[in-house]
């Protein structure tokens, strides 16, 4: 990885921030986005020690804003000539349904929208790359239906349900981007990282469980109780492998567990119907003014 320019989404903390420790580790040149100065110059110094160099750089980011989206990606541009590996790590679980400033509710802002534009809004860098690799993570017990009419929550919300409806589509936006960039040398790929102690995961409350499941909650709470980075280090290691990994040079549009083997897509990705709907709401939920036109 020496020399590799790496762009990690929310890589200030949990399983974002292992990964990135083990990317400069590796030698890359790494990025990270986060929402807080403070626990980002935190993230920074960690990382540059594990680097054992200055090879890496914090930018703040909203990525519940779209206009936030374009402002990260016009800065990356003006600094980088080329993009190595875009690691979509990035994602929210919020209790309740809010909208963002665009009027998407925040959940699919963030799991879906972020990482769709991001990647489209930096492909003129990743192409400049002779070989990148984007990465994103899936979440945990994914569905194998995808619920068209409510997929940000305009009909029903459940915090988890909500999490778990928008991971799902966003394995589908993947899937139908990695079909479209054929012939080009951008490989899309999606991991599960496993189950980790997180910020984000230790912010899951009872109410936010699906009620058949909420008993279950004691449970929950004690695989997420801290342990000083382990379980995240742990999970790290589907993206570590993603983004460095001779294996998956030139293999595009798979799914990787969290033992970085190949697994099965969940049913509505191989459906083209339901990725044709998924890819156009998306593409036009994300074009405002400033976004390319979406491909053909």
């Amino acid at each position: 990885m020496r020399g590799k320019v790496v762009l990690i989404t929310g890589g200030t903390g949990g399983i974002g921030k292992q990964t990135a420790l083990a990317l400069a580790g590796l030698g890359a040149q790494v990025i990270v986005t986060g929402r807080s100065q403070a626990s980002g110059d935190a993230a920074l110094a960690e990382i540059k020690q594990a680097a054992g160099s200055d090879n890496a750089e914090l930018m703040l980011a909203d990525l519940s804003s779209q206009q936030a989206i374009h402002t990260l990606a016009a800065e990356i541009r003006t600094r980088y000539p080329r993009l190595d590996v875009l690691i979509n790590n990035a994602g929210l679980v919020n209790p309740t349904r809010e909208l963002t400033t665009d009027g998407i509710e925040a959940n699919f802002a963030v799991n879906v929208i972020a990482p769709f534009l991001l990647t489209r809004l930096l492909e003129d860098l990743l192409e400049a790359s002779t070989s990148a690799r984007v990465v994103t993570l899936a979440g945990g017990n994914v569905p194998q239906t995808l619920d068209l009419d409510n997929l940000q929550g305009e009909q029903s919300f459940v915090g988890l349900t909500a999490y778990s409806q928008a991971k799902l589509a966003m394995m589908v936006v993947m899937y139908e981007y990695a079909e479209r960039l054929r012939g080009r040398p951008i490989t899309v790929n999606v991991c599960y990282p496993g189950q980790a102690s997180t910020n984000m995961t230790r912010s899951v409350t009872r109410e936010m469980l699906p009620k058949g499941i909420r008993p279950l909650y004691p449970i929950f709470r004690l695989l997420t109780r801290p342990d000083g980075g382990r379980s995240a280090t742990k999970a790290s290691q589907s993206s570590v492998f993603l983004a460095s990994s001779p294996a998956v040079e030139g293999v595009s549009g798979k799914y990787y567990d969290s033992k970085s083997r190949e697994a099965a897509w969940p049913r509505p990705v191989l459906d083209a119907g339901i990725r044709q709907q998924v890819w156009q709401s998306v593409t036009r939920l994300a074009a405002g003014p400033a976004s390319p036109a979406p491909t053909p």
